[in-house]
């Protein structure tokens, strides 16, 4: 067996979901995380985890946070390119910037490319998992698990399903796009840590063959996954109804292609219904809210308090790049704005919840990632609490006020933190960033 490595700090995970269980978290201040051959064995106070072990090697982050790594949900690899463009609204905004970023992916070196800048960002910023959309080309899909595979990264991706209203260059057919499915979950799923997703882009530029043959490929490879978006922006939803007349709302659409499952994560999900919450709740399906794309695009402002209320399985994610940053601690903070103006002050554990153990829940991966718990993947990063001149005069007043806290140390990273705050990222016990 290889040599134990013994890293030294304060450690932080969750064992539940904080809306179940007031204390819903581990917090060791001096704590000690013991990975060998990319497990975590052991997690616990400093000086009794030590002496469980004679012959290891320590690194020290004494006074930094270590912690399970993020895990976005939602986000876009092909878009990296265009974040920040001209927002207007959302199918403007993929008919000026979207589509012709995605049609450079027909060339597998860009694809490459894209996909190693991409994933370096991740690791820049703190996040080890995501479920990404690829374009319609089936080779954005292989250069983005190929480059996974290589840092072994938990990465679930898929190719993107198009088959109307959309360039030519970036459209399939609903028997093509079956058929390149099927041969790419063939080749990637389960191989490593890749799972593939099922990416349906959404029912405006799906027909219902596609919707279908997309239902039909899950029902046949049921570990898959599905991602598709739901209710982002109200001409959406109109456009949506008007090419679906017979459906009584935008869920139905993929709820009659099989479609809604406990394996489907909806993208935004900002304008639903009641009954839409509800039977999404009955599935088990995923939605995902993703605040700095929301607000960019002045999509609308996602109820966390209805989602809650209603028992959703809700997580966060940044949705480059109609997202503005590829940091989850910015996009925690942008959810904590967007839930204030819905007068519904999240707290920063529920947000924590949804980037971390929350997440990998929500997508069957809680035995792999998402805590600091024995038999896990090494998948964590490690957190400096003040880098900049705010953070640090911040620390200092709550440290002379005697209110330097765990809450007050993580909402300050939710409020003002970003890349900057990540000291290491660590996938499977290797430093990668």
């Amino acid at each position: 067996m290889s040599e134990l490595t013994l890293y030294r700090g304060e450690v932080f995970d969750f064992i539940d979901s904080p809306s179940n269980k007031k204390e819903a978290y581990r917090y060791f201040p001096d704590g000690a995380l013991v990975v060998q051959d990319g497990q975590i064995i052991d997690c616990g106070p400093f000086k009794e985890t030590k002496d469980r072990y004679t012959d290891f090697e320590l690194v020290d982050y004494s006074g930094k946070l270590l912690m399970p790594g993020f895990i976005d949900s939602h986000i876009h690899y092909p878009q990296a390119e265009i974040i920040g463009m001209y927002g207007k609204q959302l199918l403007d905004w993929l008919g000026d910037y979207t589509f012709p970023a995605e049609q450079s992916f027909a060339s597998p070196e860009h694809a490459g490319r894209m996909a190693r800048f991409f994933i370096q960002e991740l690791f820049r910023n703190g996040t080890t998992t995501c479920m990404a959309y690829a374009t319609v080309h089936p080779a954005s899909v292989t250069a983005l698990f190929s480059v996974a595979s290589e840092y072994d990264m938990c990465m679930l991706t898929g190719k993107v399903l198009m088959d109307r209203n959309a360039p030519a260059g970036l459209t399939d057919t609903a028997e093509r796009g079956e058929s390149e499915s099927r041969n790419l979950i063939e080749t990637w799923h389960g191989k490593g840590r890749n799972r593939y997703v099922i990416t349906p882009r959404f029912a405006i530029s799906c027909s219902t063959e596609q919707l279908i043959a997309a239902g039909r490929l899950h029902e046949q490879y049921p570990d898959t996954y599905i991602q598709t978006h739901l209710s982002e922006n109200k001409d959406e939803i109109d456009s949506t109804l008007s090419l679906c007349p017979d459906c009584r709302d935008y869920l139905e659409v993929y709820e009659r292609a099989g479609l809604v499952t406990g394996r489907s994560v909806f993208g935004h999900c900002i304008h639903l219904s009641d009954s839409e919450c509800r039977r999404l709740d009955e599935a088990g399906s995923v939605v995902v809210h993703c605040p700095t794309s929301n607000l960019f695009l002045g999509s609308g402002l996602f109820d966390m308090r209805q989602a809650n209320r209603i028992g959703m399985q809700t997580v966060l994610a940044t949705d480059v790049g109609a997202g503005t940053s590829f940091s989850l601690l910015r996009t925690m903070g942008e959810s904590y704005k967007v839930q204030q103006l819905n007068g519904y002050p999240m707290s920063v554990f529920e947000s924590l919840y949804k980037c971390t153990l929350g997440a990998a829940k929500a997508l069957h991966l809680d035995d792999e990632i998402g805590s600091l718990r024995k038999g896990r993947k090494a998948d964590f990063i490690v957190v400096d609490y003040a880098v900049t001149p705010s953070q640090q005069i911040r620390m200092d007043y709550l440290i002379r006020n005697g209110q330097w806290t765990l809450e007050n140390k993580l909402f300050g990273l939710q409020t003002i933190g970003d890349d900057r705050n990540i000291q290491a990222t660590y996938v499977v016990g290797k430093q990668v960033k």
